[in-house]
């Protein structure tokens, strides 16, 4: 599927299993800062919403003003955090090479690589909107 050329209509129906949708204040910082971090692919990059590919995985960023007329949007604080409680957990990744480049991105370490008791080594790192990335590999 060409992600950029896709119409929404088919984009919609193509997606099947389990979807991840973020809201964030600016889609395209956003965007630059998974690039910057984690080399995620960004498409239909606009103010309003961009397609993420992560490896063979593919989420959404939709900015606020898109969800003017959804539930979801009275729930949103003002202030951050706003991923306050979420986890994406991106297994396979570098958490070292993450971090050193999260934090040239200026992205908030909420814990440095560490080798943890479940066979991981894993950093978390908080983005602008507050949604915890947790890049790990085995150990």
């Amino acid at each position: 599927m060409d992600y950029e050329t896709v119409t929404a209509e088919d984009f919609g129906k193509s997606l099947r299993g389990i979807g991840l949708n973020l809201l964030v204040r600016d889609v395209r910082a956003t965007c630059a800062f998974l690039a910057a971090v984690f080399d995620f692919n960004a498409y239909r990059v606009s103010d309003d919403f961009a397609i993420i590919t992560a490896g063979k995985e593919v989420f959404q960023l939709h900015s606020d003003g898109t969800y003017a007329d959804n539930p979801l949007l009275g729930l949103l604080p003002e202030n951050p955090p706003r991923g306050a409680g979420l986890e994406i957990r991106l297994y396979d990744s570098d958490p070292d090479a993450a971090a050193s480049r999260a934090e040239a991105c200026g992205a908030m370490i909420l814990q440095a690589p560490t080798d943890k008791p479940h066979g991981l080594r894993e950093a978390y790192i908080l983005c602008g909107d507050g949604y915890a990335w947790v890049p790990s590999r085995p150990l």
